[in-house]
């Protein structure tokens, strides 16, 4: 009789702990589902762009020609406003960007005139230059700083007095050779980044001045530019 009744008490502990089982696990949870995570976009320098820029040129060579009675006489140094649009390619690889552009830019720094003996002829200074230049730079998140070189090319200024006496004909001409330079680069949102950019361009010298089949004539091609610039990036 003892055991029955030990029996019919241990199925009613069983069955009160069941229903209580299942009356908790009916309760709402007091813990909250884990919020999803949105992981912020990463900025990369990768991608094609286009953009603009303006800035300053100076001419660091010189101009002189050649008389016979003074030797060399006449030289000038200038400068004045460029400005144009560049297209360009970068790839990130970690902190290091490497990238390829060009570009072509209107440029008031050519030589404006141009003295023989005592005859001065006035020339013109506007023409254009363009380059072709790889870029490798490291980047800070999203500043980069960064080195430039290649090829360049020009027709800046010249002077195309003649005279018909002395042969005298200076024209112009587009002629090659390098650059170098570097800048610094910063992007203002995903798609728009502004820098700031300097180049030195040494091109060919080249004899313009003709006197029968002499060519006495030494013209130094080198300028500077410090130019400011906006880059739109495609995604």
């Amino acid at each position: 009789m003892r055991t029955s009744r030990f029996g019919l008490l241990a199925a009613t502990a069983a069955l009160a702990m069941a229903a209580t089982a299942a009356q908790a696990a009916d309760l709402p949870s007091r813990y909250s589902p884990a919020p999803a995570y949105n992981a912020m976009p990463v900025f990369t320098w990768t991608g094609f762009y286009v953009g603009a820029n303006v800035g300053y040129g100076w001419n660091t060579g010189t101009s002189r020609y050649y008389d016979p009675a003074f030797g060399y006489v006449g030289s000038g140094r200038s400068g004045g406003f460029v400005g144009g649009g560049q297209a360009g390619y970068n790839y990130q690889l970690g902190m290091f960007v490497l990238g390829a552009e060009t570009d072509i830019q209107y440029a008031t720094v050519g030589n404006k005139g141009a003295s023989y003996g005592t005859v001065y002829y006035s020339g013109n200074s506007d023409g254009f230059f363009g380059t072709i230049r790889a870029r490798i730079g490291v980047a800070f998140d999203r500043a980069l700083v960064y080195g430039t070189g290649g090829f360049a090319y020009r027709d800046v200024g010249g002077n195309s007095a003649h005279d018909p006496v002395l042969g005298y004909h200076r024209g112009n001409s587009t002629n090659g050779g390098w650059t170098l330079g570097g800048g610094v680069e910063y992007a203002v949102s995903n798609n728009i980044s502004a820098k700031v950019e300097g180049l030195y361009v040494n091109l060919d010298t080249k004899s313009n001045y003709a006197l029968g089949d002499q060519h006495h004539d030494r013209r130094d091609t080198e300028f500077g530019v410090l130019r400011a610039g906006l880059n739109y990036k495609f995604n």
